[in-house]
């Protein structure tokens, strides 16, 4: 195999230097903050302390799990050192989102819990919303899209939330539910841009700290920011030597320009599996803190993404959802990059059985263990029968032949055979390829 220099992984910046909370002056509030009305208009990193985190973090006691920290042989042996994966997929709701949510709506007022509360998600803010108001006692009403997958509507129900299902998109659900909010006085609970929100996600930095101080990296996903600016807020403070480093998906990556560009900018396309970080806007106040404290933002494909959930199922026994697996697939990518130890942070395990199964198939493909191949053969008896031979002769096991015989291109006596087999991985896939092509067979692809 012939030499190639390695891949620069896709990055918004090269890593710098970085400030502690403790060393940072005052920012400047970004040009839109005036009109958002946002909470950016005061410096956030000064606005929330790792004594906001701890607080939360002794708050959390008996309501979120600290959930575990498995060692990875593959991926250590990938990177060259040891990698850990935090599982919050593990946790109660099946996502970190319970740790916001509760520090959130602990923090309300007796007039505010009366008045109820009001989200809008697609999934794992809804859960987390829903279990942490009925563990309260705060009457709660959840928006979620119309095509929200069933499983994670009846779940969010189960856990206590009033569920109305409006818009196609989360962007028409949001406003819905802050429509809501405006006339019935119920509080909005954002699910990333509020400090208690952060707050309470910098719980899990606190814990990788325990479990792990001998970690040089962490790596998690990116959606709005508030995993990560809570995260980094807690490490950097109190270990600025580890290194945090984002990820989000290629289709839905709204940080790399708004980093360029110095404040929140909105993306206008949204196009990837991984819904738990399909955010078109990073939130003014995480963004803040995310653009002074994580040392780099990497972006990761579909495939990567699919690939990165099959590993975490088939290796480490793992059910993770796609943006869970972000880390994992940043890892996956290119593993020479990170400095060890290494904490992945496999942030939800809730994804419908329907898009696991398109998911898997996909990870599958993109992983070489699918091979689809069209061919054309002479329209007789025992042709078919004999190319089935070599691929057995091949060791593919063949999941599904389809016929074409209705197509001008075709000659009289020809018939195209569309079939797809189970491989063994890439170099397999190349073999049964060549066995056919030996045989006489014209592969078209």
């Amino acid at each position: 195999m012939a030499d190639h220099p390695p891949r620069e992984p896709r990055t918004t910046r090269t890593p710098r230097a970085r400030r502690t909370p403790q060393d940072a002056p005052a920012a400047e509030a970004p040009a839109d903050a005036a009109a958002t009305g946002g909470p950016d208009a005061e410096d956030p990193i000064a606005a929330i302390t790792v004594d906001d985190v701890r607080a939360a973090h002794k708050l959390l006691s008996g309501v979120s799990r600290a959930t575990p920290l498995e060692g990875s042989r593959y991926l250590s042996g990938l990177v060259g050192s040891p990698v850990h994966l935090k599982c919050e997929n593990l946790q109660r709701t099946g996502s970190f989102k319970i740790r916001g949510a509760y520090v959130r709506i602990s923090g309300l007022s007796p007039q505010e819990r009366e008045a109820g509360v009001v989200a809008a998600s697609a999934g794992n803010h809804a859960q987390g919303v829903a279990l942490a108001a009925s563990l309260l006692g705060v009457r709660s009403t959840v928006y979620m899209p119309v095509g929200a997958p069933l499983p994670k509507v009846a779940a969010t129900r189960e856990y206590g939330a009033e569920v109305r299902l409006h818009g196609q998109v989360v962007d028409e659900t949001l406003a819905a539910a802050q429509e809501y909010a405006r006339e019935t006085g119920a509080v909005f609970i954002h699910p990333f841009d509020h400090p208690d929100i952060i707050a309470g996600q910098g719980t899990l930095g606190l814990e990788i700290l325990e479990q792990c101080p001998e970690v040089r990296s962490i790596v998690l996903g990116i959606g709005g920011g508030g995993l990560a600016a809570g995260v980094a807020l807690a490490v950097k403070t109190l270990r600025p030597d580890v290194k945090v480093i984002g990820v989000q998906a290629a289709g839905a990556a709204c940080y790399p320009p708004s980093l360029e560009a110095g404040h929140p900018v909105a993306i206008e396309s949204l196009t990837t599996m991984a819904d738990g970080i399909k955010v078109g806007r990073p939130g003014d106040v995480p963004f803040r803190i995310v653009h002074e404290l994580v040392d780099e933002v990497r972006t990761v494909t579909e495939d990567e993404l699919s690939s990165a959930l099959l590993l975490c199922l088939e290796r480490a026994k793992q059910v993770v959802e796609p943006a869970g697996a972000s880390p994992v697939a940043a890892l996956l990518s290119h593993p020479e990059t990170f400095e060890g130890p290494v904490v992945a942070v496999l942030s939800g395990g809730n994804v419908d059985p329907l898009l696991m199964q398109r998911v898997l198939r996909h990870g599958m493909a993109a992983a070489g263990r699918y091979l689809s191949l069209r061919l054309r053969l002479t329209d007789r008896p025992g042709a078919l029968a004999t190319l089935l031979g070599v691929l057995s002769e091949a060791d593919a096991n063949v999941l599904d032949v389809g016929h074409v015989r209705l197509d001008p291109r075709l000659g009289l006596t020809e018939v195209e055979v569309e079939i797809q087999v189970e491989a063994k991985g890439p170099e397999h896939c190349a073999e049964v390829s060549a066995a056919l092509r030996a045989a006489g067979y014209y592969v078209i692809a």
